[in-house]
């Protein structure tokens, strides 16, 4: 599609916005139940299945009205679903998280359930440390990409071309969002859920994330008169939106591309409105009431991704106010991504900053927001400064006001501000935002440069000062919410024995 007709289809659709028709799912069909574990909240099963839909053909999605019609004159659709959920329902915690696949992979074991030291990666379903199962959660993986789990509507264009409505893939979402929160016992399709959902939640990182940011903005989160997501955990998306609003040619998505340093002038992910404040401003002024939500962002995504215009728009850098229903929290020093080995490619160190830990306490903490309207911590930034010189990915050429910032840094060159795990506040070397070459394998892993010894000797007196230090830092993340005390004693625990110390250990024996 021409860069011209894409932006003013995106226009157009983010100004309509309503996906006013009433849509549903027509069948669920669970292929395969096993037993996941026995966790604090009961034991759980994991099931294995696909859903399938209906659209009306004059919803505000590119392409539907052009697509395949059944006998009802529907527009039909499905995809692959996969649950993990409480042996018996009502013994759950009441809320639904529906995770959205990053490019047909689930990420809530890995943004939940990952271990220190061992990171989970995308599309694992193993147990790890079982928080969200230990906490009551229900967790259903929803996929919505072409090509990654999801058969979308299509119609052959005037040159006999296959061409796919990709935007269907919101709402496939919001169809099966709506239903297991809501649909009940009896109704014509059995709803495993039913009655158990008392609050629903969506979860999505990079990708996905800016999945659930064009979900909101294109008015998805609406179905049946009734908002989809009561709140949503959004991670690292930084300023992105995802460009499906179109008719797309296969067989990859149109959301699989991002811009990088070697192609910075991609379209599509970098559109306006690029601030959190402007995209609920949009949402107000059609009359729906917005869902809580949470933004994390690593300090990579201010090299990689833009993040700053999240921030600032695409002029100056003045900073817009955060909404009232929206926090967002900066984790210092962490990478965008954390791999258990980096890419051959990549010549630096990866980043090591493991931030599962921020993402566990805030769930619970944007849980208890919908739930009893607590309110979770306060947004934590990092100060920024404009980039310079230093090596970043540039404005694009379609916004020419727009000016890139980076983190501020310490004399060590970490950054300041922002949420400080104890790695960060007691720090062993240099946690780094950027990664070499700046391919885009490397450019989002982050870069971790360890402290030489005499250096860690005038950070430290010896091993006890570098733990009391991790202990404090432990325990004001507690206090202001950002860790549990669960995962405190893991951080303090490693810190007794790192490596770092092993010298002078031996040495004063």
């Amino acid at each position: 599609m021409r860069p011209r007709r894409f932006l003013c289809m995106l226009l157009v659709f983010g100004a309509l916005g309503i996906a006013a028709a009433r849509a549903e799912l027509t069948r669920l069909d669970i292929v395969s139940q096993q037993p996941f574990g026995s966790f604090r909240a009961g034991s759980y099963v994991v099931s294995q299945g696909r859903i399938y839909g209906e659209l009306s053909p004059q919803e505000s999605i590119p392409g539907i009205d052009k697509a395949k019609r059944n006998a009802r004159g529907r527009v039909e659709y499905s995809a692959r679903i996969v649950l993990i959920t409480p042996e018996v329902p009502s013994r759950g915690n009441g809320t639904l998280l529906v995770d959205i696949p990053n490019r047909g992979n689930a990420y809530a074991q890995a943004l939940y359930n990952s271990p220190r030291d061992e990171p989970f990666q995308s599309g694992t379903f193993e147990q790890g440390t079982g928080f969200l199962q230990d906490h009551g959660f229900s967790v259903a993986e929803v996929y919505w990409e072409l090509g990654k789990g999801a058969d979308l509507p299509s119609f052959a264009d005037g040159d006999g071309r296959t061409r796919y409505v990709e935007g269907a893939g919101f709402a496939i979402v919001r169809d099966a969002a709506d239903f297991l929160a809501h649909a009940a016992v009896g109704g014509p399709v059995r709803n495993p859920l039913a009655g158990a959902v008392r609050r629903t939640l969506a979860s999505g990182k990079s990708q996905s994330g800016r999945f659930l940011k064009s979900f909101l903005l294109h008015g998805f989160n609406v179905a049946n008169g009734r908002r989809v997501f009561d709140g949503m955990h959004i991670f690292v998306a930084g300023a992105g939106s995802l460009p499906i609003m179109q008719e797309g040619f296969g067989p990859e998505s149109s959301a699989n591309g991002i811009p990088t340093f070697d192609q910075p002038e991609m379209r599509g992910v970098n559109e306006e409105p690029l601030t959190t404040a402007d995209l609920i401003a949009r949402v107000n002024a059609r009359g729906e009431v917005p869902p809580k939500i949470l933004l994390v962002n690593s300090t990579t995504d201010y090299y990689g991704i833009r993040a700053s215009l999240a921030r600032t728009g695409a002029s100056g850098t003045a900073e817009q106010p955060v909404p009232p229903n929206v926090r967002v929290y900066d984790i210092a020093g962490a990478p965008h991504v954390l791999l258990r080995k980096a890419p051959a490619a990549c010549t630096l160190p990866q980043g090591r900053l493991d931030w599962a830990p921020v993402s566990r306490a805030l769930l619970l903490k944007l849980d208890a927001w919908v739930a009893t309207n607590a309110a979770p911590p306060t947004s934590k930034l990092m100060p920024l400064e404009p980039a310079g010189e230093e090596m970043a990915l540039r404005a694009p050429a379609h916004l020419p006001s727009a000016v890139i910032q980076l983190p501020k840094r310490d004399a060590d060159g970490n950054a300041l501000g922002g949420v400080r795990l104890p790695d960060l506040a007691a720090p062993l070397g240099i946690h780094a935002g950027l990664n070499q070459p700046t391919s885009r394998e490397c450019m989002l892993i982050g870069a971790y440069t360890p402290f030489p010894s005499p250096k860690t000797a005038q950070h430290y007196r010896n091993r006890d000062d570098y733990v009391n230090r991790v202990r404090l830092a432990a325990r004001e993340l507690v206090q202001e919410g950002f860790l549990l005390q669960d995962d405190a004693a893991v951080i303090i625990q490693a810190a007794a024995s790192n490596p770092a110390f092993q010298a002078s250990a031996t040495a004063a024996r």
